[in-house]
């Protein structure tokens, strides 16, 4: 079984002043040093456990990159130690090791020794590894003439050959289509169950929170917060909108979750719940049910253009629906402090049996990167239940108009 230890791992690149300074300090070593420590990484303390998945987020430059290359060897510490047990495989940038002028075949048989595979080996899974990359007869042509797709599709076939016992993925699979995506991503879930540990880097949202048992999110080269995916995402989400007087803070609720709420605090919501058709406040809606989200706010700062945006998620943290004012023609503009807003948005509850939140967000443009006034996690909690609708799998519905016959 696979492990992963790190322990006070770090990172720093030397700088020099001036471009003879290293010279100098390398003829004449007993003097003080003529450089500075560039820190990359700092201070990484973290533990993977046998068949666990985790993921690594942040923003370009966090430092991620540099922390799966000493994790992986191609990089060594500057302080710490990393620690794996198990057959380790990983997939880090794009078709590293492979010889542009050899064939595709000849690039597996260099990549599969590389990662531990002896030439029987090798010629033993050669069929499955054409099969799984999909790319017909360019697999006997040079790798210069592949597109990165491809590349990606030959790099991962080879690296998930045969199931490692430590499975290490970068960004590389977000240059592949979306077929080859999905292809690759249920082999990895296979390989979970199958209990391989999991370490994956990516932006994707919806794939750490769908793989990841824990996520960690790197800002500055030291781990800014680590904990449960959605939550990490959510702080995520609001980091990368910060600037000037932000705020953003995290509170446990009743139910054990964890609700991120960001902004500049120039607008303040002072009511979100789900009504039914009768105007009453509910928190358990029908299938199908004709419900209403209605939201108040305040405008605590003059505010040259409101918008409104809601996403309703489901219990695992992924987007079931999404939209905003300035998507349906009703921004708002030149709100004036003190002033009050209300908004309200009607639909039928087209959603599967389970658990539902809802994230508010009131913000300028088309997004909260523009300017985040307010932005609420879990700002509304509801579930839907099935009451007198056939049964159904999935988590919206969609009942379909039918009809069968026999002949």
């Amino acid at each position: 079984m696979g492990t992963i230890t790190i322990t006070n791992l770090g990172k720093a690149y030397k700088q020099y002043p001036t471009r003879w300074s290293r010279l100098a300090e390398w003829l004449l070593p007993v003097n003080k040093p003529r450089h500075q420590l560039k820190w990359v990484l700092q201070d990484i303390n973290f533990s993977v456990k046998p068949g666990e998945a985790l993921g690594i987020i942040g923003i370009n430059g966090a430092g991620k990159s540099t922390l799966l290359k000493m994790i992986t060897g191609t990089t060594l510490p500057t302080t710490g130690s990393v620690h794996i047990t198990g057959r380790i495989a990983a997939l880090l940038e794009l078709g590293m090791g492979f010889h542009p002028d050899f064939t595709g075949r000849q690039n597996v048989y260099m990549a599969g020794q590389l990662i531990g595979m002896s030439m029987e080996e090798i010629t033993g899974l050669m069929p499955e590894i054409e099969a799984f990359a999909e790319i017909g007869d360019y697999l006997d042509q040079p790798v210069r003439v592949y597109s990165s797709g491809m590349q990606m599709r030959v790099a991962f076939s080879v690296a998930t050959a045969s199931r490692p016992d430590v499975l290490i993925v970068d960004e590389a699979l977000s240059v592949g289509d979306a077929y080859f995506q999905h292809k690759s991503f249920e082999r990895i879930r296979e390989f979970r169950k199958q209990g391989t540990t999991l370490l994956i880097v990516s932006h994707d949202k919806q794939a750490i929170q769908s793989i990841c048992d824990r996520a960690i999110l790197l800002d500055g080269g030291k781990i800014a917060l680590q904990g449960e995916p959605e939550a990490v995402m959510d702080y995520y989400n609001a980091l990368i909108a910060k600037k000037g007087n932000y705020n953003i803070e995290q509170v446990v609720l009743d139910n054990g979750k964890v609700q991120t709420i960001s902004g500049t605090g120039e607008m303040e919501m002072d009511l979100a719940v789900i009504l039914n058709s009768e105007g009453k406040p509910v928190e358990i809606v029908n299938v199908g049910e004709n419900i209403t989200l209605k939201i108040t706010a305040r405008a605590k700062a003059s505010i040259p253009e409101l918008v409104l945006g809601y996403i309703i998620k489901d219990r695992l943290g992924q987007p079931v629906y999404g939209t905003n004012t300035l998507h349906l023609g009703l921004p708002l503009k030149h709100i004036e402090p003190g002033e009050r807003v209300e908004y309200t948005f009607s639909f039928p509850a087209n959603l599967g049996v389970g658990s539902y939140a809802v994230t508010l967000a009131l913000h300028a443009s088309d997004s909260h990167h523009a300017a985040n006034y307010v932005w609420k996690d879990r700002a509304v909690i509801f579930n839907v239940v099935n009451i007198n609708r056939p049964h159904f799998m999935g988590v919206t519905w969609l009942p379909p108009v039918w009809e069968s016959k026999r002949s």
